[in-house]
């Protein structure tokens, strides 16, 4: 298989992407937050039909990508919001959970440098209510690593973007370019029955 710049670097971040995206459904999973479990997974399964246009030069494919890559970024624009607390949104809320549980991002109880530790009062020893557990000194807070995972998809995206639309093009061009059943009849012209 002969390979050009362009698409073996679509190929690649098509790899990158769906590394990443599976990190992040892991993660989303052990959160219970359910909206980005439906989103993660369409993002998972969009990519790999990206990446099958690209290996197989499907433009088709790939033009799905470019479409949906456009709403995945809105998604990573949202929760990025959603967790920076901009546009009257909340990291607080249910949103990502659907309502379905009370979870939150995996990364506020488990982030880098974090060590949980239980509310000083005995009358609240008693109860298993995950809510009264305190974290305390965080190199970075889990709301950050969670802009900061929307930060990489949205770079991806970009850059998956650009090189897509290249692809497109030139897959494109290609099928303009070669032409298997000779040469097109026009139903305007007339044939030559007569010599």
């Amino acid at each position: 298989m002969e390979c050009c710049s362009g698409r073996c670097t679509l190929i690649f971040l098509f790899t990158l992407q769906l590394v990443t995206a599976v990190e992040r459904q892991v993660l989303d999973f052990l959160g219970f937050q359910w909206a980005p479990i439906m989103i993660n997974f369409l993002q998972i399964i969009i990519v790999i039909l990206g990446l099958f246009g690209t290996i197989q030069y499907r433009p088709r494919y790939v033009v799905l990508y470019l479409v949906w890559t456009l709403l995945w970024v809105g998604w990573n624009v949202l929760v990025s919001c959603l967790y920076l607390d901009l546009g009257g949104l909340s990291k607080d809320s249910d949103i990502l959970s659907l309502g379905i549980s009370s979870q939150q991002s995996w990364w506020k109880d488990n982030g880098p440098g974090c060590e949980s530790r239980d509310l000083p009062s005995t009358g609240w020893q008693s109860q298993e209510n995950p809510e009264l557990v305190t974290v305390l000194n965080c190199w970075l807070e889990y709301q950050y690593i969670e802009v900061l995972h929307c930060i990489i998809q949205l770079v991806l995206s970009l850059l998956g973007f650009i090189y897509a639309c290249y692809v497109v093009n030139t897959l494109s061009d290609e099928d303009d370019s070669s032409d298997f059943m000779g040469e097109i009849h026009h139903p305007s012209k007339s044939p030559d029955l007569f010599f």
